[in-house]
This record gives structure tokens, sequence and C-alpha cells, in this order.
């Protein structure tokens, strides 16, 4: 926010705000077109896209903007942004194309939709923010691959845990200290809810129930957690992590952690159901000098070797607009892949699933994910939880085991299986290239 808020402040008394298309009006779509419009000076929401046009102008409408205009192809779409009117339409691409647009939020959380989006706002030199983590974690590397080399920013966001996180771990490390582990609180872990048993509490916040089953269910830990991974370098202990349950406070939990351990890992990254301050983040790192250790001694924050940094709360739509002025004003990414995959997210049975059947998809009756590091990915060709949807079982599975390639066949024709075989070939572990899949 430090220097943001004010470079925001220059463009808005220039009278040239930073313009920004949105893709993806549900909840959070709404909460973010309320931000910018309400909130953000120097920013405007000039476009936005959804599959069904009314939801997009009740995004507007929320915001209290009343006058739209409907567009229907790229020209349309630039001349109400010529006349300052604001646009809906229902075909997202026309966001990634036009002129005078200068980044697109990616809010649908969609897969194979999000990974059409995120290609051609990218090859139409638009940056893109993400509020998509399940894209980001099955084909994240090779979009950033793409990015790089058209010169535009792809980034996660600030306010969802992920950037938190990764605020965090920016602040801990600029002090000194080597961040250990990255962490997430949770109030719940069951990967068995689904739907039905989450209706009730879907409807009470204006949420979709299979949104809100994964958060449930684990699956949105996984992909969030994934992604810090491979934005900081770190791994899983374990499959599926080590997810500790503890009422008390982070701080008192790291003595929780092999110090010696987290160093041979790299690092990692971790979620604790229960603990507060919830729902926040935090991260666990060590200091080499003791002169600085009895400093941080001082500063209450014990003796060591393992020192807490939390931040209590997470704003997801509030903070969006930040991590768009982060990208266009100073080509800064909140959260993007180092490099190749280092945590991936992989398909389990959420019930005993039988030959022939279609798996649904994220957050419904029939899987749920778990990180998994990704050289154990590939070793054992497991099925990425990001292109689980839409895939026919070959053979019966039973509740908790892990899927492979083997075990189902693929939908034809989808770009994010084309991306993830491309992801595959790109990348090396330890000098062996990846296996592609098909």
């Amino acid at each position: 926010m430090i220097i943001v808020d004010r470079a925001l402040q220059a463009r808005a008394e220039a009278g040239n705000p930073v313009k920004v298309g949105m893709i993806g009006a549900g909840f959070m779509g709404r909460g973010i077109a309320n931000q910018i419009t309400n909130s953000v000076p120097g920013m405007e929401l000039v476009a936005i896209s959804n599959r069904t046009i009314e939801t997009a102008k009740r995004a507007y409408s929320e915001a209290g903007i009343e006058e739209v205009r409907v567009v229907s192809t790229v020209q349309d779409l630039e001349d109400a942004i010529a006349n300052n009117q604001y646009a809906v339409t229902d075909d997202a691409l026309l966001l990634c194309r036009a002129e005078g647009i200068d980044a697109v939020i990616e809010v649908t959380g969609a897969v194979e939709f999000g990974a059409h989006v995120v290609m051609e706002a990218i090859a139409n030199h638009k940056h893109v923010i993400m509020m998509n983590a399940e894209l980001d974690g099955t084909v994240g590397p090779i979009l950033k691959v793409y990015a790089d080399k058209a010169g535009v920013v792809l980034t996660a966001c600030d306010g969802d845990q992920p950037g938190v996180q990764m605020n965090l771990y920016r602040f801990v490390k600029s002090i000194g200290l080597t961040p250990l582990l990255c962490g997430n609180v949770k109030g719940l872990q069951d990967p068995y809810r689904n739907p039905t048993t989450q209706e009730a509490f879907a409807k009470r916040w204006g949420q979709k129930p299979h949104m809100v089953t994964s958060f449930a269910d684990g699956t949105k830990i996984s992909f969030e957690q994934a992604i810090v991974a491979n934005a900081t370098g770190m791994k899983v202990a374990k499959r599926g992590m080590l997810g500790y349950n503890f009422s008390g406070h982070v701080d008192e939990m790291t003595n929780m952690y092999d110090v010696e351990q987290l160093q041979e890992l790299g690092g990692i990254v971790d979620y604790v159901v229960g603990a507060k301050p919830g729902p926040g983040v935090f991260v666990f790192a060590s200091h080499d000098d003791p002169k600085q250790r009895h400093y941080l001694n001082l500063y209450k924050l014990g003796e060591g070797p393992l020192y807490s940094f939390y931040t209590p709360y997470h704003l997801c739509h509030f903070e969006v607009p930040m991590s768009v002025a982060r990208a266009v004003l100073f080509q800064d990414y909140v959260l993007t892949p180092l490099d190749g995959p280092l945590v991936d997210v992989v398909t389990t049975a959420k019930i005993d699933l039988k030959a022939g059947e279609t798996l649904d998809g994220i957050g419904y009756y029939m899987t749920y994910g778990q990180c998994e590091n990704s050289p154990v990915v590939q070793e054992q060709n497991l099925l990425p939880m990001g292109l689980a949807e839409g895939c026919r079982l070959k053979r019966d599975i039973p509740k908790d085991q892990v899927l492979t390639y083997e075990d189902v066949e693929l939908p034809v024709g989808r770009l994010c299986d084309k991306l993830r075989a491309e992801q595959n070939a790109h990348f090396t572990y330890q000098g062996k290239t990846l296996a592609t899949v098909g």
C-alpha cells in the first residue's frame, strides 16, 4: 500500500486512471467492482465480462453504476471506453483484446476457461491479476513463461491468503531472516464435505455451495499453498501437508516443527486448523546472527530458533486493486512462480468411485485435492486436481486413493491439458526432463 496509494492519487489528479477489465462477476467479483468504483481513486473498472450479462450489470449496479453499455465486439468496447461508458459483455476475450485496458482481473476460479482468458490477455500484452489459484496451481509456471516473453506481469493478488503470505514472506526476508515456513490458518478441514453439507453456509453468505465446499474439503487451501510454494521455492513435508490441529496462538507453534527438517527441505508450506489469529497467515523464520537473535528476544519474539510473524486477517477483494496498481505502475508482482512447479495439487477420491463415471468439478461430490511435491507427482504420474473435471474413469477407485493419468480418459481438445503437457516438457528436475502426459 505504501507508495501505491500516492501513485494512484497522482493518476487521479492527472485525469489518467488505470483502466481495468474484470472477468467474472460472482460474489468476489462484485466486491472488487464495488471497491474499485468507490474506494480507489486513480483506477476505473471500465468493463466487466460474465457468462450472464445480467450478473455483470448487477456488479455495476451494486457499486452504484446504473448506466452501462452492452457490447459484443472489440470496436464497441473500445468506443465505450473512449466515451467514458461502462461496458458489459458475455465475451471475456473482448476485454483481453481491447485497447485502453491496462490490466485484466480474472475472478472465475475455472481452470479451462481461465486458461483461455489468460493466454489471450498475455497475447495482447495485458497484465493479468488472478484470483484463480486453481489455474495458477495447475499451469501457472508455463503461463509465467508466456507472460515473461510478452513483457507483462502475471500475478496472484493481495488480500487473498497466498498474497498475504507472500507479502509477509518478503517483509521477513527484507529484515534479514530466513523464512522456513509459510502457513495458513483454517477454521475447518474435512475432506468429505460436499455441496449438500455446505448449502446452508453458502446461502447465508451469498456464495455458491461448491465454492464453499472447496474451502471446507481442503482443496482450496491446497491450491493456495501450492502456489505459495512455487513462488518461494518451498515444498511440503508430506502429502496433504502436516495440517496440525491447534487451538492456541500461532506464536506458540514454533516448537512443533523440526528446524533442521525445514532447512533440509528449503522451507515448507503448511496450514493449521483452529489456531489464532484466524483466519490469518503466518511465517516462521530463523536468523543466523546471534547478535540479531538477542535483539529479536528483546523485541518479544522469543529466543528462537524459529521466530513467528503473522498477519491476523486477509481482506480479499479490498486489496485486489493494489495488486493491479503494483503491476501496471511498478511492474511488481504479488506472487508468481519462480520457475518450474515444486508443489502440485493431486486428485483424491472423496467417495468410492466407479468405472465409467465422469468426474465432477472442484468442490463437488467426487474428489478433493491434496498438495504433493512435484517430483513425486511426475514419478507416479498423478492426475492434477485442476485437470480432473470431465475425466472419465477407466476403473474403480476406492475412497481416499489418489488418481493417476492411467485411471482416466481425458476430455478431448482442452487447452489446460495442452499447457500442462507443455509445462512438463519445459521444466526439468535434477537434470531430468519431466514426462509429457497424454
